[in-house]
């Protein structure tokens, strides 16, 4: 966790008494001990790193993203309501980061993205599940995987993604029967 420490230096080192250095060294206290955070971090990590895979279809990108969401999951503070809303609120700013980071890129072509991506998680442990539904994952839009990846791989309710994802559960309900429908289409 070289990253808790580099956050722990900053706010120790607060060098000079500028508004910078006091704002810097305010937004660096941790609302969570480093037990509790490790803990958590133990638990969570996998799941938001496969979510950000699969989304994404770009491991380092999902090391990256997974990275930073901590970071800033860690300075903003962790939901009162328990380790169920913290997950959901990870999962919220692991999306929106992901959600920058395609703003800030051209949007490149599933086509050139390597297919191994799409299979490197094995959410059911066949073999025969990772040949079909890696080709079919590829083919559908990303936000077709993030809401189908959140229901079936992490097992999230409807309520829970429309919250993590930032729509509607009306909404919500019509993009996931239509994700449903498009990856069972494919997979005929």
């Amino acid at each position: 966790m070289t990253w808790l420490n580099a956050i722990s230096g900053i706010r120790a080192a607060g060098a000079g008494d500028t508004q910078a250095a006091k704002a810097l060294r305010a937004a660096c206290e941790l609302p969570m001990d480093s037990e509790a955070f490790a803990g958590f971090y133990e638990r969570s990590a996998r799941g938001v790193w496969a979510y950000l895979a699969r989304v994404s279809g770009d491991a380092a990108l999902a090391d990256d993203l997974m990275q930073e969401a901590f970071v800033r999951f860690l300075v903003a503070g962790a939901p009162e309501e328990g380790e169920v809303a913290c997950r959901r609120y990870l999962f919220r700013i692991a999306t929106n980061l992901l959600r920058d980071h395609w703003r800030g890129t051209k949007a490149s072509s599933m086509e050139g993205m390597a297919e191994e991506l799409f299979v490197a998680v094995d959410v059911s442990g066949g073999v025969e599940a990772r040949m079909v539904l890696g080709p079919a994952l590829a083919r559908l839009k990303p936000r077709e995987r993030e809401i189908l990846w959140l229901a079936h791989a992490e097992g999230y309710s409807h309520k829970e993604i429309a919250e993590i994802v930032g729509v509607g559960s009306p909404s919500l309900r019509l993009m996931l029967f239509r994700a449903r429908r498009k990856m069972a289409e494919m997979l005929r």
